[in-house]
């Protein structure tokens, strides 16, 4: 069908757009963009008046867990994807730690088929570095690469020996795929619950040291610059890690970074004696010099994506004592409304730095086309109504889990409208 998204307000900082233009859509791509086309068209279109909006390259978040196949109770491909579309995203990028594991050309048809029948946006997969994610032996990578993985991560644990790490770095080098690194050294992690430091003495659990983070932050670093692969560093938590990483960046390695939300706008001091599970993440909330240095990093270039690592869990899973409930939060529905409240329409971040963080910069990580707001590109868009007021609300949630750390917050701004491939698949706010 033939769309034309009228005076919308267009962002899009690989053009140096910021215009209200008319945007028609044919094919699934955008077959023009200019002024009054919605007046001079003579064919047939829906015409859909964008006034107050604010439109950008679709949003893409790098860092996502589905969860399927293996542990549906949690999350699946579909409710998935649809809590990605209500968030404002046209695509995912799925982690590997699924049962079983994405360490082989199988598990990778498993989700694209299932992406394709019942994925509301794109679902890009990313393989396992190491078969079960042991750090023992190399993943089937190169089939994987030809069955369409787009990088290689054993997300939800770092890969323990340097020398493993380095044959990782070689293959996926050759098959020009960057490698993101949990970065976590469980020599040091031990059984750590929270950030070490004044809040896990105080709380009686075992402490998580920043150490345990950076060492192996430094240590990829290195491996990068031995091996010439491209390097991502996950979830960046420390003041220290980022130092690294912009050293890196300084020597001219192809070292790239992400930060979540959780790790930017709550610190470990939000955890307090009711032993709030939902704020219980790997790795843990820093202190907050921490998450101010996050956030500074964001704003000033080194940090290049925002990502969610949307991680839903079961209730009764987060029910559980604090040391026995799982690491992780939800967040792909609340991070556009955060990233705007806190930053963008406080005016401490421009539009262009969030579409670069949270659309231009992910794709370019992943090495996949770009999306760009021209004659020609794929229509996958994101629309964005800055006015409107919520509250974080689990009963609003189209994810299948509700272990979100912001629940209550009051927020400005969120998606409207979601379009792949040029169909909605968001609607005056309603996932269709």
């Amino acid at each position: 069908m033939t769309h034309i998204l009228k005076n919308a307000h267009c962002i899009d900082p690989q053009l140096n757009l910021d215009d209200t233009l008319d945007v028609l859509i044919e094919g699934g791509k955008i077959a023009a963009i200019g002024t009054s086309i919605a007046d001079s068209f003579e064919g047939e279109a829906e015409v859909y008046d964008c006034t107050g909006k604010v439109l950008v390259p679709g949003l893409l978040d790098i860092h996502v867990h589905l969860r399927e196949p293996g542990y549906e109770h949690k999350e699946t491909i579909e409710t998935g994807t649809r809590a990605a579309v209500h968030g404002g995203f046209t695509g995912v990028c799925a982690m590997p730690n699924t049962n079983p594991v994405t360490d082989n050309a199988m598990i990778v048809e498993y989700i694209k088929a299932r992406a394709q029948n019942v994925g509301a946006c794109k679902v890009y997969v990313s393989g396992a570095c190491t078969k079960g994610l042991q750090g023992e032996i190399l993943s089937e990578m190169g089939d994987m690469v030809a069955h369409g993985v787009v990088a290689f991560t054993d997300d939800g644990r770092g890969v323990p020996s340097a020398g493993m790490m380095r044959r990782v770095m070689d293959y996926a080098s050759q098959f020009g795929k960057v490698v993101m690194s949990h970065c976590q050294d469980e020599s040091l992690v031990g059984a750590g619950q929270v950030n070490e430091g004044y809040v896990s003495s105080k709380l009686g659990v075992l402490g998580w040291p920043a150490e345990g983070e950076e060492l192996q932050i430094v240590r990829d670093i290195a491996l990068s610059r031995l091996t010439g692969c491209p390097l991502h560093i996950q979830h960046i938590s420390t003041k220290r890690g980022i130092d690294a990483v912009r050293a890196a960046k300084a020597e001219g390695l192809s070292v790239t970074c992400e930060a979540t939300p959780h790790h930017m706008f709550l610190c470990d001091c939000d955890i307090d004696e009711r032993y709030n599970t939902y704020l219980k993440v790997n790795p843990p909330l820093r202190g907050a010099d921490d998450a101010q240095a996050i956030i500074e990093a964001v704003l000033d270039g080194t940090v290049d994506a925002i990502v969610t690592d949307h991680a839903p869990h079961a209730e009764y899973e987060k029910a559980y004592e604090f040391e026995r409930a799982p690491f992780g939060m939800v967040g792909i529905e609340t991070v556009l409304g955060l990233m705007l409240t806190e930053l963008v329409l406080s005016n401490k971040m421009t539009w262009n730095r969030m579409v670069e963080l949270m659309a231009v910069n992910p794709r370019s990580i992943l090495q996949l086309d770009p999306v760009v707001l021209q004659a020609g590109s794929v229509a996958d868009l994101t629309l964005i109504d800055p006015s409107v007021e919520w509250t974080v609300d689990a009963n609003d949630f189209k994810s299948r889990s509700r272990n979100s750390g912001f629940l209550g917050r009051k927020l400005r701004g969120r998606a409207s409208d979601v379009l792949v491939d040029g169909v909605f698949k968001m609607r005056n706010f309603e996932v269709l």
